[in-house]
């Protein structure tokens, strides 16, 4: 993009620096944005950087890549701490799973999920960065709200904690990724509601 002046404008040196709230969240907005409306093979630096009116360089110095990006928008849209402790195992466990509803069909993130593990699976230390940030955040909110129902008696120990954390997300991420149904409250109700009756008290 050319300069119109010798001197950058604010935007563009506020857009440069790292700890920077606000444009980082337009940045991240406007990757989203992108992403649902072009996909994510026409999602590229050049376009968000015009979406968000910086330049290239600003966002390179924030983000290396184009995956790294749509790594940290996917990562704004999931969240890190999805699931409540309000003492009401199966609500929380709703509100939850209910964020990845929210995520895959309010945003572009359904669309670039497939491409984007397709990319992770080519570059081990964004893949390994992608579990460090979104992934196991997300898991270990939910594993202590798990662990807490057992304390308080609703639920039986007895159980494998990393298979009940995929059996809770797994069919939303299935339908996300092969697209051969709908991603809705119901199915992530259905997927809450199967996973209680397993884990109830014997």
């Amino acid at each position: 993009m050319p300069r119109s002046s010798s001197v950058p404008d604010a935007t563009a040196r506020t857009a440069g620096r790292k700890k920077d709230p606000e444009i980082d969240r337009a940045v991240l907005r406007a990757t989203l944005d992108l992403l649902e409306e072009s996909g994510y093979a026409a999602t590229s630096i050049s376009a968000v950087a015009s979406r968000v009116g910086v330049y290239r360089p600003a966002i390179y110095r924030r983000w290396p890549s184009k995956q790294h990006l749509v790594a940290e928008a996917v990562a704004s849209a999931l969240g890190s701490e999805p699931t409540p402790d309000t003492g009401d195992l199966r609500a929380d466990l709703l509100t939850g799973v209910g964020t990845l509803v929210a995520a895959f069909t309010s945003t572009g993130v359904s669309r670039v999920l497939p491409a984007l593990v397709a990319d992770l699976s080519q570059q081990p230390a964004l893949h390994q960065d992608f579990l460090d940030s979104v992934f196991q955040p997300r898991r270990a909110s939910t594993a202590r709200r798990l662990r807490a129902a057992v304390e308080r008696g609703e639920i039986q120990a007895d159980f494998d904690l990393e298979f009940i954390l995929d059996a809770l997300a797994a069919p939303l991420y299935y339908r996300a990724l092969f697209g051969h149904g709908p991603v809705t409250p119901a199915v992530a109700e259905q997927s809450v509601d199967l996973v209680l009756a397993s884990l109830r008290p014997r």
